[in-house]
């Protein structure tokens, strides 16, 4: 592969603007690509399988117009004062003409709602008046009979003594004829009232479980109206919400103001914002410090941006073809401008070296793309296959943010190689500073090297410091990860100035937290109820789901044609990522209620809860896949033991520290305000699975940028120890500045507007600081010094079965050393460039 490297990075260098002018077709191609292909984004993942996706499309079979999602509009007044007869009457109308948008199913008027309440309470009291009134004249009818029947008792036992029973007889049977048929009518009447007050008395007990679902609140200062599409949730098109949301942003109610849930407002994070574009300053900074000249700071970010370029809009083309959620590409783009600039720093520092060392300018660019060119395709490897690997985990969204994140980091690598040797080329010696040109042109450049400095090597005791230091501090920062809770970003997560906070934050103050998530239960009947055995089975399904813990309201919302099927309605007293609803809709999973074949629960509260569980269930073997990856790909490259295991323990302890950093701030809130951090909460629920893949991808490339180097010194003869501190020489500078870059990029969506950004930032973020700063240069040097000799240990036998992976190119320099007077087209360059 070096050798391969080398030629192409040869070729590329005697063909510089051909290469660019390629790279600016392929760049124009992607553009083009997007442009015609690209579609729309959406902020929703789903996971097919899961309970939830099972309810949903049974009810989307049985019950169609229940089974679609649904989103809210909040209305409220900007004075506090309720809602006047003229702005209810205008928000009717709207919600009038939003029912007519594409993809709605129907549009609830909030106050014809509450209307059609107060109507049912009226018609419940005045059929509850009926009923007794109707009971009372029962009762006096039996009244009257039962002093009848003892007026005639009484004159039977008056004839028996007179002795004229039998001549009486005939009329007394005739009245106690008539008193056993009023009787027996009064049974029936009795009868006939008792069934029509069932029905009347289960509708009452449905309406009181259902007190606590309202559309207005108490104080008449907010309206809810609720919008339900004709396609589930998680397929509903950015075009159908757009439809609902133009008409009220389109007719705005005079003193009222409008908000849109997070499952209403379609709005995709921008790809860069004013955060970002911060890490990227920050990262050229770093860029001019350590090359020292403008162009050579602006080569790795030219770099970057033209992977980025072509790799995200490739992505985001097929987004018209792919469901594809609004993190995907920004996750592609975060990856695509670290790894860009990093690995484009690493070929154009080892060319202005040997430069310096007065090689020549074209020798000195291949032989950088064939050395460190190497160790960059190696490293971008490592990231692609480990990144790729998460379509292991069987979930597709994740699948595709893998998938995406590794084409970035292939462009990345491809550019790196092919684009940086051209344009090395042009800018020739205008790579050093005018000091160093002129050091050069005198022949009297040749800057002492590290090997030639005096070797000194820690001492054992401050390595055993060292590694108590690096672990104790690395294990205090990943206790909080022990108490990590995942789950999708709601209206709460996001900042406090948006609609999606507005409108949870005010059905939260106004109906209760439960409101923003409620629950949809299903449940299967035996046979086919009649309506009044249908009802009662509603009657005794809802107030079993009302016995349970933490559940506000519950109401029927409809059921199947043939009634094998009745939908409910489940409103928690919790919040929809709050662990009491966790909780309650694994309880009501487990639920047994007689008469009831299966009881099923969906809803997008209970679709977070499966997915988070999904993706956790699928994390320890994906963290083992990667694990196993990690020592392979080391045992190879470093012909070690040792090194591969603490290299993948190291590992091990950057990721647990990444997540207790993300826990501490965005769940417990701590630092809240220096982070932006609004409303802590559940992390985001694919946050582990994907840093497992990235932060691996990227602690390997720093391991092996500073563990080639100790090994090349070990192979080469130098003791064990002072191999440590030759690789350390090597690599430090250039390890340091990429992982300040990378933090840099990374840092720079911590700040993003995104819920699902910020996280996926600080996370990556953090763990590169404390993999690169702790892990790499502090406790992997000072274990290797206190093992010695033994840390290169390996099998005889493994020994002669593993490949020898050449990766920092050590075999191409020798295949072509540096040759003294073969610099006499540097110098021209150098002249013409002075």
């Amino acid at each position: 592969m070096a050798e391969f490297l080398y030629r192409v990075g040869r070729w590329c260098s005697r063909r510089a603007k051909s290469v660019i002018a390629a790279w600016v077709v392929v760049l124009a191609a992607a553009a083009g690509a997007f442009a015609l292909f690209g579609g729309t984004l959406n902020n929703t993942v789903s996971i097919p399988g899961t309970e939830t996706d099972r309810v949903t499309e049974q009810l989307r079979e049985a019950l169609p117009a229940a089974a679609g999602g649904s989103g809210r509009i909040v209305l409220s007044t900007t004075d506090g004062e309720p809602l006047t007869d003229g702005q209810q009457s205008a928000i009717s109308a709207l919600v009038a003409e939003a029912a007519d948008a594409d993809g709605v199913e129907t549009v609830i008027d909030p106050f014809a709602t509450e209307a059609e309440r107060a109507e049912r309470e009226q018609a419940i009291e005045q059929g509850r008046r009926q009923i007794e009134a109707g009971r009372s004249q029962i009762d006096e009818a039996r009244t009257e009979l039962t002093s009848a029947q003892e007026q005639l008792d009484a004159a039977r036992e008056q004839a028996e003594a007179a002795g004229t029973a039998d001549a009486s007889a005939g009329e007394f049977g005739s009245q106690q004829d008539q008193i056993d048929l009023g009787l027996a009518e009064l049974e029936s009447q009795e009868a006939d009232l008792e069934e029509q007050a069932a029905p009347l008395e289960q509708g009452a007990i449905l309406l009181e479980l259902a007190d606590g679902i309202t559309t207005v609140s108490d104080d008449g200062t907010t309206a809810v109206v609720n919008v339900a599409f004709s396609e589930p949730q998680m397929e509903i098109t950015p075009e159908a919400k757009s439809g609902v949301t133009d008409v009220f942003d389109g007719s705005p109610v005079d003193g009222v103001e409008v908000d849109y849930s997070s499952d209403m407002f379609e709005s995709a994070p921008a790809l860069l914002g004013a955060g970002e574009i911060v890490g990227l300053v920050v990262a050229a900074i770093v860029l001019l410090v350590l090359l020292g000249t403008v162009i050579g700071a602006a080569l790795p970010m030219l770099t970057a941006l033209v992977g980025v370029g072509v790799g995200a809009m490739v992505a985001l083309s097929l987004s018209g073809v792919i469901d594809m959620a609004s993190v995907t590409p920004i996750l592609g783009l975060m990856l695509g401008l670290a790894v860009g600039i990093d690995y484009s720093l690493f070929i154009v520092n080892r060319h202005r070296r040997q430069i310096k060392e007065g090689y020549d300018l074209e020798e000195s660019i291949a032989l950088a793309t064939g050395t460190s060119g190497n160790a960059v395709v190696f490293a971008g490897f490592t990231v692609v296959i480990a990144l790729v690997a998460l379509n292991l985990t069987g979930i597709p969204f994740l699948g595709l943010m893998g998938s995406v994140g590794a084409l970035s980091i292939a462009t990345a690598v491809l550019v790196a190689v092919t684009f940086i040797p051209a344009m090395l080329s042009l800018v020739g010696m205008r790579i050093l500073r005018k000091s160093e040109r002129a050091a050069c042109e005198a022949e009297g450049f040749h800057p002492r090297g590290e090997e030639e400095r005096a070797t000194k090597t820690m001492g054992t005791g401050r390595a055993a410091v060292r590694v108590l230091v690096g672990v104790g501090a690395l294990l205090a920062v990943a206790i909080p990860s022990m108490d990590l809770r995942l789950n999708l970003p709601d209206g709460s997560s996001e900042a406090h100035d948006t609609t999606q906070y507005q409108a949870y934050a005010a059905i939260a103050d106004k109906f209760g937290e439960g409101q923003n998530g409620p629950l949809l239960v299903v449940a299967e009947l035996p046979g086919s109820p009649d309506e009044a055995g249908l009802q009662a089975m509603q009657v005794k399904i809802a107030q079993a789901l009302a016995d349970q813990d933490d559940v506000s309201a519950v109401a029927p919302i409809g059921s199947s044609d043939d009634r094998t099927i009745a939908a409910f309605q489940l409103v928690p007293e919790s919040g929809p990522t709050s662990e009491a609803t966790e909780d309650l809709v694994h309880a009501l999973r487990e639920l047994s209620v007689d008469g009831v074949d299966d009881l099923g629960i969906a809803g997008s509260a209970s679709g977070n809860i499966d997915i988070s569980e999904k993706l956790a269930d699928a994390l320890p073997t994906y963290l083992a896949v990667v694990v196993g990856l990690s020592l392979i790909i080391l045992i190879v490259v470093f012909r070690s033991i040792f090194v591969p295991v603490v290299a993948t323990l190291g590992f091990i302890l950057s990721y647990y520290a990444a997540l207790g950093g993300v826990v501490a701030i965005y769940q417990w809130g701590w630092l809240a305000d220096v982070f932006g951090v609004d409303s802590p909460g559940p992390i985001l629920n694919f946050l582990p699975t994907i840093l497992v893949g990235i932060l691996f991808g990227l602690a390997m490339d720093y391991m092996l940028f500073l563990g080639t180097g100790m090994r090349e010194a070990y192979a080469h003869g130098v003791p064990a120890r002072e191999a440590v501190v030759h690789g350390m020489r090597a690599g430090r500078s250039v390890v340091t500045a990429a992982a300040i870059i990378m933090i840099s990029v990374f840092g720079g969506f911590v700040f993003s507007h995104s819920a699902m950004i910020r996280p996926i930032g600080f996370a990556l973020a953090f763990g590169v600081l404390v993999d690169a700063f702790l892990v790499r240069m502090l406790i992997i040097p000072a274990l290797m010094h206190l093992f010695g000799d033994k840390a290169w240990w390996l099998p005889k036998w493994l020994d002669r079965i593993i490949p020898d992976v050449d990766v920092e190119g050590a075999s191409l320099e020798r295949r072509h050393p540096h040759q003294e007077g073969a610099n006499t087209r540097s110098e021209e360059a150098v002249s013409s460039s002075m």
